[in-house]
């Protein structure tokens, strides 16, 4: 009999939040979970070919094996490249906020 894994893949907007329970044949991949969650169906945001992806918060590859009880999440891409508004603050002599 083949082990089977339960694992959830999470996606948040500002304004909705997914999360959703799979159970997935043993050997899934990070990848994997986040096209079988059907997320990318009902997110026209998501490009398939950049998403990024990770597990608990950390970043993970899209060919990473997953485990029993993971939590793979789906990230938003960036709104503003963070080089660039450092530069931007610094041009105005802003100070960052403290905390980000």
């Amino acid at each position: 009999m083949t082990e089977r894994l339960n694992v959830e893949v999470a996606y948040a907007r500002p304004d909705r939040q997914w999360l959703v329970a799979l159970n997935l044949p043993e050997g899934a991949t990070v990848q994997g979970a986040a096209l079988a969650s059907g997320i990318l169906e009902v997110c026209p945001e998501l490009d398939r070919s950049a998403l990024k992806l990770g597990v608990f918060g950390k970043a993970a590859k899209p060919d990473a094996p997953l485990r029993e009880g993971d939590r793979v999440e789906i990230y938003r891409p960036l709104l503003a490249d963070p080089k660039e508004v450092r530069r931007q603050r610094a041009e105005s002599g802003k100070r960052m906020k403290k905390g980000g």
